[in-house]
């Protein structure tokens, strides 16, 4: 067997090991706002490769349990244990702020439904995506710059525009400058609010595409919010279907939409498939 050979072999199995333990697990999570209920008893676990899909209808709680899964804003009730690169778990709200936003710099990522509110329009699409490894200690402008060139092209966009202005860039586009600005820092969990939102079907297809391979080569697990079905059908390996900020039902995507157990989720279907 030569080297390449074996290193193949040694980075399948540590992957394959590491893909056997939980990377998230989430246990009684809840919010309140006031006397309404943001969301309530969540529990999931979720390990390194799978996404995780979280549909409903507006209001039904899932930009709620986004938020507070991802570290922007503290829950009322529960736990989220996160496993940490190193193999130790961290408990994401005893953790100090500090930690929290190290983490977003590093193990996780957050792609906004706009891409307005995820990257800074006043500085080149390679400035958006150098940021994120400048974060990390990364100072070589010759390193930032190929990083740069490699993301654009990856993402699909012209590296001949690296110094070109995101506000230059059509809305796909900058979804897709998005995504690299997120995964060019090597996270392992990468959440999702809406990706595909207010892109034309042409456009989603070809982002869907996209993330879909980025998932696969770089094994992301992913925590996506949509109220697109079609995109869950996609993306998602599983569900969990809110609504009035509970879930009412969880499990494997297919089974989910071809044979929802539950009254909502068989009535969010349907009107989904109705012409």
């Amino acid at each position: 067997m030569n080297s390449a050979h074996a290193m193949n072999d040694a980075t399948q199995a540590a992957r394959q090991a590491d893909r056997a333990q939980p990377l998230l697990q989430v246990r009684g999570l809840g919010k309140l706002y006031g006397p309404q209920k943001g969301c309530q008893g969540v529990d999931f676990t979720l390990y390194p490769g799978e996404v995780l899909g979280i549909v409903g209808e507006s209001g039904s709680g899932k930009s709620t349990l986004l938020s507070l899964l991802s570290g922007r804003c503290p829950p009322d009730a529960g736990v989220i244990d996160y496993r940490r690169r190193d193999g130790r778990w961290l408990d994401v709200y005893s953790a100090s702020e500090a930690e929290r936003r190290t983490l977003l710099r590093t193990e996780w990522a957050f792609v906004e439904q706009n891409p307005r509110d995820g990257l800074r329009m006043s500085v080149s699409a390679g400035a958006n995506i150098g940021e994120r490894l400048m974060a990390q200690g990364v100072r070589n402008y010759q390193a930032l710059r190929a990083a740069g060139l490699d993301w654009l092209a990856q993402v699909e966009i012209d590296p001949q525009r690296i110094d070109d202005l995101p506000r230059t860039f059509s809305g796909g586009m900058q979804q897709r400058l998005q995504i690299a600005r997120n995964l060019v820092s090597g996270p392992r969990l990468v959440f999702m609010d809406e990706p595909t939102g207010g892109l034309d079907v042409s456009v989603q297809a070809r982002l869907l595409d996209l993330m879909r391979g980025l998932v696969r080569e770089l094994d992301l697990a992913v925590v996506l919010v949509t109220h697109d079905l079609a995109v869950a059908r996609l993306l998602a390996d599983r569900l969990m279907v809110m609504r009035r900020s509970q879930v009412v039902e969880a499990g494997l995507t297919d089974q989910i939409l071809d044979d929802p157990q539950h009254p909502y989720s068989q009535l969010l279907v349907s009107s989904v498939l109705q012409p």
